[in-house]
């Protein structure tokens, strides 16, 4: 044999193997293509034609249909009709497993090869999930709604269970996939999760007052079970429920509603396993056709209903009549055969409960001996979010505060994200929120005018955080209103009077932070502060210092609306005014009502600032009313020359009079420059 022919047999051999190992994949099923652990094969041309499918099914919403397999290999026709479909949003769900398998695969994919469109893709999947779901924390089947069950909160299949784990993954940092987003994204993540999580805590069914399991579906309103096709009638689920404790189990340092979600339902798999039956394939006759039966079989493993009686836990069966049978054997062979009637999925539970038990139990146990001690310590507690404090949120922690207090309460907030409204009463004076770290210490939430639409004033409804009490002091904190650009959404509201804030970060879009209140003064300093339109506005005296004000767009920086009497309204001293890369027209301020008083002192100004600086907000009468005035101020937006005519420059003698008494009053400053507010405190 020739050392060419040789060569030919060899060629052969390869492309012949080749084409086995081609045919091997694309055999399999779509799901088991996803759980490839081979890096090398995702490197491979079939991986890469396989990910082109994957991006071809991506509907524009960011969603996949489901029971699709992706591998198949497409003509040229059905590649057009794909192009087409994507703009049509209406088939794009989470059922068997779609849009999360996708997800995967492009993750295992970008790892090996770090295309910038499968991460797009990845991050449009991402922002499907975000979209898709509900303001209490649920997934319905189908996102866009499609009219049915398919609007329910849907456990069936793991649906909901797999986009929590999707979020926990990445929330965690963990390597499982490969692209990751944006801080900004982590965040809305975070709340999702959270609230995903309340929402399986919420839907937890109770039976004569007994926390149990969960449904396959719970109505989107009531959150009550919900019945799906005519066999999938309001139950119990010996299926479903599994995955959702293993997903509560993996919480690290759970909170105690979570520790007492996982203990009902343990105590609940072992009151409703059956034993002494397994589950076989008997032919039928000498035909191809196998028929499930139940057998005896003394030792069986557990097994467990796929549907049971809410009030008894009874197993039921039904046919596509939806009449209940009481057992498997009196249903047709179609829905007998064709459906998993029975699980074992609980075993896993029950496999990994004792170590878990043994892990949070003793440090609940714990936790709660050294609770019992900081609660004797009235005028200070620890709000942490994994449940190692005295509280697990902030509200709780201000909510069980003394009223009018004749000392300080200090409440320390340890790092995690914390989606809540919070409310400092009128009657809580005297309250210190202490953040851990004020980048990992995070107040959010997402209302907005329109969300709110109480009428005219709904503006004032959409705070993260309102503070009505004398005295309050706010230290190493992020308060965000998360909403994004999506009209007037606060952040921070401030109407109460001797307020410091201080070392903080505040985030929002229109209307960030507003002071307001007759009479009131208050302090921010070091702190961050962003926003579009009118991002400080009010009427309180305000005296920011060595802050930070970032424009989002262009736009007013400040909206003051100081009464007439009153001799100071915001004044920005040794403050940096920032903007975003696109950003180049941001007017200083203009007045929300007529006497509105701004001052910068000994500010540093980048170039977006306009040249005239300030704007009537289309009233010429506020040109004789208001007071806008700089001083000592630099940067290239700094152009005094081309102000407007009716603001001011000020001499030194009349900067001079901007003190910190003279602003905020002899009792308030004195207790700023002594200290006595600020608080020293490392948990």
């Amino acid at each position: 044999m020739s050392c060419f022919q040789k060569i030919i047999i060899a060629f052969v051999f390869v492309c012949t193997a080749g084409s086995g190992l081609q045919s091997q994949i694309l055999n399999k099923n779509w799901k088991d293509i996803v759980a490839i652990d081979d890096k090398a094969w995702f490197s491979s041309t079939e991986a890469r034609e396989i990910a082109e499918n994957v991006l071809l099914y991506q509907r524009n919403i960011g969603g996949w249909p489901k029971n699709i397999q992706m591998q198949k290999i497409l003509s040229e026709e059905e590649k057009q009709n794909l192009e087409a479909l994507k703009t049509d949003p209406m088939d794009s769900t989470t059922d068997n497993g779609a849009t999360c398998m996708e997800m995967l695969f492009l993750s295992k994919i970008y790892a090996q090869v770090p295309n910038e469109k499968y991460k797009k893709a990845f991050l449009n999947g991402l922002d499907y999930l975000l979209a898709a779901q509900y303001e209490n924390g649920g997934w319905p089947q189908f996102y866009p709604l499609k009219k049915g069950y398919y609007s329910h909160i849907t456990f069936n299949d793991d649906s909901i269970v797999n986009i929590l784990e999707i979020l926990k993954n990445l929330i965690d940092g963990t390597d499982y996939y490969s692209i990751k987003p944006s801080q900004e994204t982590l965040l809305r993540l975070q709340k999702a999760f959270d609230k995903g999580i309340d929402c399986i805590l919420k839907t937890q069914y109770k039976q004569n007052g007994q926390l149990t399991a969960w449904c396959a579906q719970h109505d989107e309103f009531t959150l009550l079970p919900a019945k799906a096709r005519a066999y999938e009638l309001p139950s119990l689920s010996g299926k479903e429920s599994a995955k959702i404790v293993l997903l509560l189990m993996a919480i690290e340092n759970p909170y105690k509603e979570i520790i007492t979600a996982i203990n009902s339902a343990v105590v609940w798999f072992e009151k409703t396993k059956i034993t002494g039956i397994k589950e076989e394939r008997q032919r039928v006759g000498n035909t191809k056709v196998f028929d499930k039966v139940m057998m005896k079989d003394l030792n069986a493993a557990p097994l467990w209903a796929r549907f049971m009686e809410l009030d008894t836990n009874t197993p039921f069966f039904c046919d596509r009549d939806g009449v209940k049978k009481g057992s498997l054997a009196e249903i047709g062979s179609e829905r007998r055969n064709g459906y998993a009637w029975y699980t074992n999925e609980p075993k896993e539970v029950l496999k990994k409960y004792p170590l878990w038990k043994k892990t949070y139990m003793v440090s609940l146990d714990k936790s709660s001996i050294k609770n019992t001690k900081s609660s004797k310590n009235e005028w200070y507690s620890v709000v942490a979010k994994d449940g190692s404090g005295d509280y697990s949120s902030i509200q709780e922690a201000i909510n069980d505060s003394n009223s009018f207090p004749y000392q300080r309460k200090t409440i320390f907030i340890k790092n995690g994200i914390y989606y809540e409204k919070v409310k400092i009463h009128e009657w809580n004076t005297n309250i210190s929120l202490i953040g851990e770290s004020k980048e990992q210490t995070i107040i959010t939430y997402d209302d907005y005018f329109n969300k709110i639409n109480l009428g005219k004033n709904s503006t004032f409804y959409t705070y993260t955080m309102l503070v009505e009490g004398e005295g309050f002091v706010a230290q190493n904190l992020t308060i965000q209103n998360s909403s994004g650009e999506v009209g007037q959404a606060v952040a921070l509201t401030l109407n109460a009077n001797k307020v410091l804030i201080s070392n903080c970060i505040i985030l929002g879009n229109q209307d960030t932070l507003y002071a307001t209140g007759n009479g009131n003064k208050q302090y921010v300093k070091d702190c961050y502060i962003e926003g579009t339109t009118d991002f400080i506005f009010g009427k309180a005296t305000v005296l920011f210092e060595n802050c930070t004000l970032n424009s989002l767009k262009d736009s007013y920086i400040t909206a003051a609306a100081t009464p007439e009497d009153v001799a100071y309204g915001f004044i920005f001293k040794n403050c940096k005014l920032t903007a975003a890369p696109e950003v180049t027209a941001v007017y200083l301020g203009r007045p929300w009502r007529i006497h509105a008083k701004t001052v910068f002192l000994n500010c540093e100004m980048g170039k977006h600032i306009k040249p005239e600086g300030w704007h009537n907000w289309s009233k010429p009468e506020a040109e004789k009313t208001v007071l806008y005035a700089e001083y000592n101020c630099t940067g290239d937006g700094f152009l005094p020359k081309s102000r407007v005519t009716w603001s001011h420059q000020l001499r030194k003698s009349e900067a001079k009079k901007y003190s910190l008494e003279n602003c905020l009053g002899s009792d308030f400053s004195n207790a700023i420059k002594a200290g006595l507010l600020e608080s020293k405190i490392k948990y």
